[in-house]
């Protein structure tokens, strides 16, 4: 009895107020001179962010065009019919030409669309080795199992990127020009493809595997590209900055999408006489079509955006806050009702009394 006593005694909090949880506290009760006005207020707030938000997403300028090549959408469809059936495809080109009657007011930032693409799929998502992409020898010499079957090649020899993410990399290529008087020569328009990708992923988890005699070739010397790659990792750009794992296309595709309709940053238009934005004129993007997408239903499509202060245009943000404001106010009204209703009800019993 006296050593349980003790063993007890040795294992009970402090006899604290804070401990024994006699702290005061607040237990507020709500009645409906409170809850009422925050349901109004929460509302209203609401309301107010949700059309501000969507009406700057309707102000965002956008100039879209499908390039997937189905037959009697342009002369992108030579291209899709060439491609179909064979893997990879041959090199093909095509055009998209279009005016703009008025200032595509800056900065114009090029997206590149897919649909139908499941880059969410749980299989697709894993199928990637961090540890090769952070640059470890090691593991570039021995991907982990989870890139099969894009772990090793039919010689034998690692996968570098290994994985189904890296092997499906987005090679579709694209140029723009500008025609500034009629008939007159078109002009290429400065296409900036630098800092596309998150920060974080091009200065952290993305890098290069150590210099070999100061080669990157040699660094990955004993390596085979992926499948459907023609050419291997560290010829993906002739800049000594933008090649390798810290290529920025392939780190903004590697940034897998949660939903199968997506959209990726190709380049931003910022430079020289384009910096407040595309000129009125004609345009011409010349487009080497190589990504085949009618094999699961897919679609490509070319876009030229302006941002606003929240970024893209989205208006399922707005949408969202108006509905759940609308919906503050509706209970809130509810509530109200109720509330009156019973309240002359009580007053009511209380004058039978």
């Amino acid at each position: 009895m006296t050593w349980s006593a003790t063993a007890r005694g040795a294992h009970q909090p402090d006899n604290t107020a804070f401990t024994q949880q006699r702290l005061p506290a607040w237990h507020p009760l709500l009645s409906a001179s409170i809850a009422l006005p925050l349901f109004f207020c929460a509302g209203l707030a609401f309301i107010g962010l949700g059309l501000g938000l969507y009406y700057s997403s309707n102000g965002i300028k956008e100039l879209a065009y499908d390039y997937t090549g189905d037959p009697g959408t342009g002369n992108c469809s030579v291209c899709a019919t060439a491609g179909q059936g064979r893997a990879p495809p041959p090199p093909c080109s095509c055009a998209w030409y279009f005016s703009l009657p008025e200032l595509f007011q800056g900065p114009v930032y090029l997206y590149y669309e897919l649909t139908n693409f499941y880059q969410n799929n749980r299989r697709y998502g894993v199928s990637r080795d961090d540890s090769q992409l952070s640059g470890l020898p090691s593991s570039l010499r021995h991907p982990v199992n989870e890139c099969a079957p894009y772990q090793y090649s039919a010689a034998g020899l690692p996968i570098a990127p290994c994985g189904a993410i890296a092997n499906s990399l987005f090679n579709d290529s694209f140029s723009l020009w500008h025609q500034r008087q009629p008939n007159g020569p078109y002009v290429e328009v400065p296409l900036d493809r630098t800092g596309i990708a998150w920060w974080t992923d091009y200065h952290v988890k993305f890098r290069n595997p150590p210099l070999v005699n100061g080669s990157l070739a040699l660094a990955f010397r004993g390596t085979a590209p992926p499948p459907n790659w023609h050419r291997p990792v560290y010829e993906l750009s002739p800049d000594p900055n933008n090649t390798g794992f810290i290529n920025q296309d392939f780190v903004v595709w590697m940034r897998t999408a949660a939903l199968p309709t997506f959209r990726k940053l190709y380049a931003r238009i910022r430079q020289g006489n384009y910096s407040a934005g595309l000129p009125r004129g004609a345009y011409r993007v010349n487009i080497t079509y190589n990504y085949p997408v009618r094999a699961f239903s897919g679609h490509k499509r070319l876009i030229f955006s302006s941002i606003s202060w929240m970024g893209g245009k989205n208006p399922f943000l707005g949408i969202a806050y108006l509905l759940v404001g609308s919906l503050c106010i509706f209970v809130g009204f509810v509530m109200l009702v109720v509330y009156i209703r019973y309240q002359d009800q009580n007053e009511d019993e209380e004058d039978d009394e």
